[in-house]
């Protein structure tokens, strides 16, 4: 009998609010952290804008001397993961190491430390080699992130990076609920982090034409999934983990549970590097895989958390895939896209959405996509358009689809 596995602890650093409740609070208030870069100049770029995160101290993460040999998103991971523990109840600091040994760490980012190694090559050819790190490699393998969370915890479990583009931390969790339902560890930190807002790499975003460049005046205009006058989504940052755990091992330390994750799927189309295949077949059976494993009948679901990246292509192939995966009851379930608020934080993006659904479920109010100003025929369904809606929620979807024709999809439970 496949164990279960709960959620009991949460942790946010986001573009419009740092902490699992101010980013929640201003989720459900539709605050944009959408703004123009201040990272660096960007106005020799089509793009300006971002979902930057402003006024993080890094510095309570990752010492000064430590902070050039490391990647942005390991003080993004690192603060995530330590709010999600504390959430949880969990002290590292206080747990003997056998215990220790016994919590795993998976990882889910489609960047990793791109920014970092950016850097390392701008140092280099402009004349300051010496400046050059010398945890440039490591710090450039992409595995090495998944690292930095076990070694400042001093988790002794395993310690995975999964990076599959888009959907990297809804597979990440996927695979953490795995680990825990076949009986291989009871407690799994886990979620996604990506940092990906540097010169060259918003550059290589913009040469896909999949960036809008259309409101550089007006950034919290920018993301606008589903709205008939999207032209591009916004790139942004972010960090969300979590603490998994055996639901009896969760229930005998007495903590709050914020939901159950009762199913999980992921397929390719195997059709394009960054093209969605036009049928949205495969999307539609990720979330069908998922729901037929969690025992849940379409009608059962009340909402959906959309990808939404606000690409004119995903958009209406995601509405498609729901249509398929839902049948006639897709014009009943109620959905959102958080990207409409905080931008496209790649490999992260799951994560966020797995999080605005559980605290979406406690609190029974579901956050709004913001932007939809021109309807558009061919994304009709109910996408909760501009404000939150209170609502109860049992059973969810949480969607993801990325780079390469990978989907991914889970399905959680209130409890």
């Amino acid at each position: 009998m496949p164990r279960r596995v709960v959620v009991t602890g949460m942790g946010a650093v986001s573009p419009n609010g740092t902490g699992r409740e101010n980013f929640w609070k201003a989720t459900l208030e539709g605050r944009s952290g959408i703004r123009r870069i201040s990272r660096f100049d960007p106005c020799d770029h089509a793009v300006q804008v971002a979902g930057e995160i402003l006024n993080f101290d890094e510095r309570r993460y990752v010492t000064p001397k430590d902070r050039p040999h490391v990647s942005r998103a390991v003080p993004l991971a690192l603060a995530a993961v330590d709010e999600a523990l504390v959430d949880a109840g969990i002290e590292p600091k206080s747990m003997p190491r056998e215990d220790l040994r016994r919590v795993g760490v998976i990882v889910g980012s489609g960047g990793g430390s791109q920014e970092f190694t950016e850097e390392q090559y701008r140092l280099y050819y402009t004349g300051h080699k010496k400046q050059c790190s010398v945890y440039t490699i490591p710090t450039g393998t992409i595995g090495t992130l998944a690292s930095e969370v076990s070694m400042h915890f001093g988790f002794r479990g395993m310690s995975h990076i999964v990076s599959t583009g888009c959907t990297s931390s809804t597979d990440a969790i996927g695979y953490s609920y795995r680990n825990i339902q076949t009986g291989v560890i009871d407690t799994m930190v886990t979620g996604g982090v990506d940092a990906p807002i540097a010169p060259l790499i918003l550059r290589g975003f913009i040469l896909m034409r999949i960036l809008t460049s259309s409101w550089n005046h007006e950034p919290h205009r920018a993301s606008r999934p589903f709205s008939r006058d999207r032209d591009g989504f916004v790139l942004g940052e972010g960090a969300w983990f979590f603490v998994l755990e055996e639901r009896e091992h969760a229930l005998a330390r007495g903590v709050h549970i914020y939901g159950e994750i009762v199913g999980y799927a992921s397929t390719c189309e195997a059709f394009h590097r960054v093209r969605l295949e036009e049928c949205g077949e495969e999307p539609a059976r990720t979330i069908n895989m998922a729901m037929e494993e969690a025992g849940v009948s379409r009608e059962a679901v009340q909402y959906i958390n959309y990808h939404g990246t606000s690409t004119e292509l995903n958009d209406r192939i995601e509405t498609r895939a729901i249509k398929l995966a839902f049948d006639g009851h897709a014009y009943k379930v109620a959905g959102s896209s958080v990207k409409s608020l905080i931008g496209h934080p790649q490999g992260a993006c799951g994560a966020a959405g797995v999080s605005v659904t559980l605290l979406a479920m406690r609190d029974g109010i579901a956050p709004a996509t913001l932007n939809i100003e021109e309807p558009d025929p061919e994304c009709d369904l109910d996408y909760i358009a501009n404000q939150a809606r209170r609502m109860d929620v049992e059973y969810a979807v949480a969607n993801c689809i990325a780079f390469g024709s990978k989907n991914s999809a889970l399905i959680l439970r209130k409890l």
